[in-house]
């Protein structure tokens, strides 16, 4: 089943490769969506793609180097029939 998550995520996430992490992650998991830094030093995310790997899909951004995610909120999201793509902003 197709599901859309919206993150906020705190922790080590700018500055480390996270938005590049999360494409290269979701390049390879097929998902769609967006990564971009937020002026509070948290990203937010909207992930979109098949549920198991939507929900690993944090886990394995967080194996990158430096990266350490302290806490994240997140949200589902209507599925977006539209988005064909994972973008960093």
């Amino acid at each position: 089943m197709v599901i859309r998550k919206h993150y906020y995520v705190d922790g080590r996430v700018q500055g480390v490769g996270f938005r590049y992490r999360a494409y290269y992650v979701a390049q390879n998991y097929g998902l769609t969506g967006y990564a971009v830094n937020l002026d509070d030093g948290r990203v937010e995310l909207e992930v979109q793609g098949e549920q198991a790997l939507v929900d690993s899909f944090l886990d394995k951004v967080e194996e990158g180097h430096f990266i350490r995610i302290d806490s994240f909120e997140a949200r589902s999201m209507p599925v977006d029939p539209n988005d064909n793509q994972f973008y960093i902003d």
